[in-house]
């Protein structure tokens, strides 16, 4: 597979780390060593597939010209939009035979897959709450940036990692949220958000720019057991719990698993999205699941201001 790298900051040069020898070339308006300024300038026959890691306002435009000239397309997340516009987006891929997948890097972290798997052997029983918790300590960097600290901030950039890990886990988020808190500490755009919904599994997520040590947890309560996870590889070690319930009360019987090792996923992530290019399937589906739920929680948020 032949690939090109649209986008050289940050997440783009991973990209391009983890493609190795399928990469043939670079674009970039602004980052001096890139091979290209735009896209137009790269030979149609010369590649195979883009991984887009560019801000989201162009997003579209460059898939949508991608997909049409019969390329696979790799975009980091999220891939927000209007509804319309994101079955747009699938129903050319679908034409065009093409992959365009959305990238979730944490769907391929060992103790969130090691989880769906106990999710799905009922091991749990019935399921009654999950609560996940994102924080990282990049409030500067964002309001720094020329293009991150606007709209509903942490929201969309760390929340929709939550929503799609609940995609993975549960099956489904087609279901009402609610703003429980949205915090502007630092940052022009809400820096600290809270968002909660009813249902089986009732689901709590917390999300913030403020833990000064990057913290990731996930808990999983149900009527046989809980499951727990304390870190991701990438800020080890990482940490799973499997808690078998005693009843009528006591101690439980627990598995744990503990990994100290380079994070996994970007690599994981890419022989998976390689794989797909053969059979033309993609993942928009997941982005309409997500922005419906993102989009109900901005109004909310936005409706605060008022």
């Amino acid at each position: 597979m032949r690939v090109i790298v649209v986008g050289l900051g940050v997440q783009g040069r991973k990209r391009a780390a983890v493609a190795g020898a399928d990469l043939v070339a670079t674009v970039d308006p602004t980052v001096k060593d890139a091979n290209h300024r735009d896209i137009g300038e790269i030979p149609s026959t010369s590649y195979d597939a883009a991984l887009l890691c560019t801000p989201d306002a162009v997003k579209f435009g460059l898939i949508e010209r991608l997909l049409a000239a019969g390329k696979h397309v790799l975009v980091e997340k999220p891939l927000l939009g209007p509804l319309d516009d994101l079955r747009r987006l699938r129903d050319l891929a679908k034409d065009r035979r093409t992959t365009c997948y959305t990238a979730y890097n944490h769907r391929f972290e060992p103790h969130i897959a090691t989880l769906r798997e106990v999710l799905a052997t009922s091991r749990l029983g019935r399921l009654y709450a999950a609560r996940l918790f994102y924080g990282n300590g990049t409030a500067r960097l964002v309001r720094e940036s020329a293009w991150r600290d606007t709209g509903s901030g942490v929201l969309p950039d760390l929340g929709s990692h939550l929503l799609d890990i609940a995609l993975f886990l549960f099956g489904s988020i087609d279901r009402s949220f609610r703003i429980e808190a949205c915090h502007r500490f630092e940052n022009a755009a809400p820096d600290h958000v809270r968002f909660a919904s009813e249902g089986t599994p009732a689901m709590t997520f917390e999300t913030t720019l403020l833990s000064w040590r990057n913290s990731f947890h996930c808990e999983v309560v149900g009527e046989a057991g809980s499951a727990h996870i304390e870190s991701l590889c990438k800020w080890g070690p990482s940490r799973l719990v499997v808690r078998d319930r005693k009843l009528p009360s006591g101690r439980p019987d627990e598995d744990e698993a503990v990994l100290v090792r380079p994070d996994p996923t970007w690599e994981l992530e890419y022989r998976h999205f390689l794989n797909l290019t053969r059979t033309g399937e993609g993942n928009i589906d997941n982005d309409i699941a997500i922005a419906a739920a993102l989009s109900d929680l901005e109004a909310q948020i936005e409706g605060r201001r008022r």
